[in-house]
């Protein structure tokens, strides 16, 4: 069975994507997430995840949490909306830590549950996994996990467990666009 590092934001979107999966992987998933910020968020979804991982005896790695490089790098873009070149740049700083860490731990796939969510681009998400494959030399697992309901399982998958849903992205930029929203 190959070895799947499996980069993940969240317990409620790793747990469908896990149950798709993991019949035909060995996975270990990888929460490198410097975008999520406040620190009591980022402990949430660790908590969460770190539950999970132990209830289905899934490996889990954890970073360096590099949140001051994140936010360097995307200043810049903070006046931009969700699904805009600010989202690219977090997928692709995300991604890049995944395959680094999958080429040089002997992993054969690496991959992202993010694409299961319908505020994500999967198409630009995929992209930048395959540019990472030739650049690292392991294999991108592309998926658009919200096809066939994929966000509404997990959704469900969310209930059964009793998770905590997020109403944002992560970092403060999707927060505070989330809030004007609400208004």
């Amino acid at each position: 069975m190959k070895k799947l590092l499996l980069h993940t934001c969240c317990a409620p979107c790793v747990s469908y994507v896990f149950e798709l999966l993991k019949n035909n992987y060995e996975i270990t998933c990888y929460f490198y997430n410097p975008n999520i910020l406040p620190y009591s968020e980022y402990h949430k979804r660790l908590d969460e995840l770190e539950n999970f991982c132990t209830l289905n005896g899934i490996n889990l790695v954890i970073p360096e949490n590099e949140v001051k490089k994140f936010y360097k790098k995307l200043s810049q873009l903070r006046h931009l909306g969700e699904k805009s070149g600010r989202c690219l740049l977090c997928y692709k700083m995300r991604l890049r830590s995944a395959a680094e860490y999958a080429s040089a731990n002997g992993f054969d796939v690496f991959g992202t549950v993010l694409s299961i969510s319908p505020h994500k681009v999967s198409s630009w998400i995929n992209e930048a996994g395959k540019e990472l494959e030739e650049q690292f030399g392991t294999e991108y697992l592309e998926a658009d996990f919200k096809k066939n309901d994929g966000f509404k399982k997990s959704c469900e998958l969310s209930l059964r467990y009793g998770f905590y849903r997020q109403n944002y992205c992560g970092c403060i930029y999707s927060k505070n666009e989330r809030k004007k929203l609400l208004k």
